[in-house]
């Protein structure tokens, strides 16, 4: 059964304070030079159904993600 990828962002032009958090944290953690930080979420999902790339793309407009805020790609995995 085929592995579908969904990776959820927030749009380019929303405030990511998460990111911010992680990009203020690096430094002190001695990584320098890190910049525009931007956090998101993984889905991966095994799909039976024939077309798993596109139900995937369903789930993610229905489910996965807020449309409104963030957007989405979707990736068939190898096997």
């Amino acid at each position: 059964m085929p592995r579908v990828a969904v990776d959820v962002m927030l749009k380019r032009e929303i405030l990511d304070p998460q990111g911010q958090a992680v990009e203020r944290a690096l430094p002190a953690l001695g990584f320098a030079g890190v910049s525009d930080v931007r956090v998101g979420k993984h889905v991966e999902l095994t799909i039976e159904d024939g077309d798993c790339e596109r139900a995937a793309r369903r789930m993610a407009e229905a489910l996965l993600a807020n449309p409104v805020i963030e957007e989405f790609s979707v990736r068939v995995l190898p096997s």
